[in-house]
């Protein structure tokens, strides 16, 4: 079924190409209008680059080559009745440009091939049929090197500067849009969210937190200090779907999130997916040390990890997580520990 907000796209611009993965013909006259193939070529492979919940993204093979074409819409690929901003292809672009000079964090990053502001398409390497890390939530261990890597990386991001950017990196629409499925919707009271058709007896563990007036405010209170502008530059959604397993090692993807604010953020939703794994207790020690070297605000991290576990269990985003009732209720009670606790640490049961 077609949505709405499609359906008024498509009728008020009508000069946007919309790609489509079942429409070959389509996504061919697109790369011969880009200069991105030429006759010879002949037909293209045009598939489904993932799953991802933003975006559309398509892997494209023509002869002797292959690319990713990523086209942002001004709605959700995955939850299509839901707005969202049209620009943040063009915000990625800006991202890639602002970390090219930078190898220890460009180098981990596909390569920006081509960039269409008109019909908002970034085209990127393809990275091949690798796999993300999302099986860390089926119980595979993330390794000790690969930790390193992702911590490694955090670091060199943190110290990119990029002051003719810092107003393309704002990227306020998507911090906004980030920050109501984060902060605000998971503890609305009366948000739809069928919880119980998820998991039997989670709606009456979100009620717990929902009337939890400390919790809500020291919620609300880190929401400011996510949408609060600052120097560094954060990749914003650094979660195991973006962290790719490659021949070449660790690789990330997808910063359409991305904003200049508190680094603090990017290590708070590292350790979140670590907790919601399972990830050993040293995992957790590791990513608060490299995040103490970096001279972080260990409280704020701490927060920021509570309500990214709220978030993921009560929230629209749900994970492929291994975990019943029992489980989810530990965890919960370890967000509200993070979020008005957090010189306790990352307490340990869940």
């Amino acid at each position: 079924m077609i949505s709405d907000l499609r359906t008024t796209f498509a009728s008020t611009h009508p000069d946007v190409m919309l790609l489509e993965a079942t429409d070959r013909d389509g996504v061919e006259a697109y790369l011969l209008s880009r200069c991105l193939a030429i006759p010879a070529d002949g037909p293209a492979r045009v598939e489904r680059a993932g799953e991802g919940n933003m975006n559309l993204t398509l892997r494209v093979a023509l002869r002797g080559r292959r690319f990713i074409l990523k086209q942002g819409r001004p709605w959700v690929e995955k939850y299509d009745h839901i707005a969202a901003p049209w620009g943040r292809t063009l915000v990625e672009a800006a991202f890639y440009r602002a970390v090219e000079g930078v190898p220890a964090v460009g180098g981990r990053l596909p390569r920006l091939l081509d960039v269409d502001a008109q019909n908002h398409v970034l085209v990127l390497e393809d990275l091949g049929m690798c796999g993300d890390f999302t099986s860390m939530y089926q119980g595979q261990s993330i390794s000790d090197g690969a930790l390193r890597d992702l911590l490694a990386w955090l670091s060199a991001l943190g110290k990119v500067r990029a002051p003719m950017l810092t107003e393309d990196l704002a990227n306020r629409g998507m911090r906004e849009l980030n920050h109501e499925h984060m902060f605000v919707l998971p503890l609305r009271d009366g948000n739809g969210l069928d919880l119980d058709g998820i998991t039997p007896g989670l709606s009456s563990e979100a009620e717990q937190l929902k009337n939890d007036a400390a919790y809500v405010r020291h919620v609300e209170e880190l929401g400011d200090c996510y949408l609060a502008d600052g120097p560094t530059l954060v990749h914003g959604d650094y979660f195991p779907g973006s962290w790719m397993r490659t021949s070449a090692g660790v690789r990330i993807i997808d910063p359409e999130f991305c904003f200049m604010g508190a680094p603090e953020f990017d290590y708070g939703v590292l350790l979140a997916h670590c907790v919601l794994a399972g990830a050993d207790q040293r995992h957790f020690i590791e990513v608060l040390g490299a995040a103490a070297v970096e001279g972080l605000d260990h409280d704020l991290l701490l927060g920021f990890a509570g309500v990214e576990i709220m978030r993921r269990l009560i929230g629209v985003a749900q994970l492929p997580l291994r975990a019943d009732l029992d489980r989810k209720r530990r965890l919960l009670v370890m967000s509200r520990s993070m979020v008005l606790e957090p010189q306790r640490g990352v307490a340990c049961g869940a």
